[in-house]
């Protein structure tokens, strides 16, 4: 069973009132840490705290005041019309209530919970032309007009192609396009092009000499995703 409708007596072997050299404070400590138990165990047991000295100390910080006592091992939020009469033998709150009411907790408010719901939000993003993501520029090759240039660039990619990662590329720029707007998480690919294209950095470097390196692009398509906690 729990504590709060646990069988009276209390097992006051491991009871040790709290050390303070104050006594209002130790028998405020020794309350604000577990009350059922300093009641039963510290007054009516072994007589650690009178009824008198322990109503004293804690009067002050009474519930009905709204005024509370917090200390080293919890809080003491004053005591509840049972305890006051069986403290004060009846010149303070009601009388005739059961032993265990007297010695435990008395019952808190239950507070309304506010549940929040997590809602995924996705943003699918499909291929497209003007979505591409850009592998190393490759070969290298030289002629003396531009279509040249790029035809032995284009050859020699070929030739010696250039480890390309697409994911991780397709990724970088999937993270570009989601995150400013507001999305976290994401998921892409990058391999929905049937078929690569070239791409090509020509360099004029004399008046009918032309240099051109080679790369290749793919479309990319992602999922944007975010998560937000929203109250019900």
């Amino acid at each position: 069973m729990s504590q709060a409708t646990r069988a009276i007596p209390w097992d006051c072997s491991d009871w040790q009132a709290f050390a303070h050299a104050d006594r209002t404070t130790a028998i405020l400590e020794s309350l604000a840490e577990n009350r059922g138990k300093t009641l039963y165990c510290g007054v009516d047991q072994s007589d650690t705290f009178s009824k008198a000295e322990t109503w004293a100390a804690g009067k002050d910080r009474n519930e009905r005041d709204d005024t509370i006592y917090s200390g080293e091992r919890g809080i003491f939020r004053g005591f509840i019309a049972a305890q006051e009469g069986w403290l004060t033998d009846g010149e303070s709150g009601i009388t005739g209530v059961s032993i265990d009411r007297i010695f435990e907790f008395p019952r808190e408010k239950k507070k309304r919970r506010r549940y929040k719901t997590v809602v995924t939000e996705r943003r699918e993003v499909a291929a497209d032309p003007s979505r591409l993501a850009y592998g190393p520029l490759g070969g290298q090759g030289h002629g003396s007009s531009q279509s040249d240039a790029r035809s032995f660039a284009e050859t020699g990619y070929n030739q010696a192609p250039p480890t390309v990662d697409w994911p991780a590329l397709a990724l970088a720029a999937a993270v570009a396009h989601c995150r400013p707007m507001g999305y976290n998480r994401f998921r892409a690919a990058a391999t929905v092009a049937a078929t690569e294209s070239w791409y090509y950095n020509d360099i004029l470097t004399g008046p009918t000499f032309y240099s051109s390196q080679a790369g290749k692009t793919r479309q990319w398509t992602a999922t944007c995703l975010k998560t937000e906690r929203r109250r019900r």
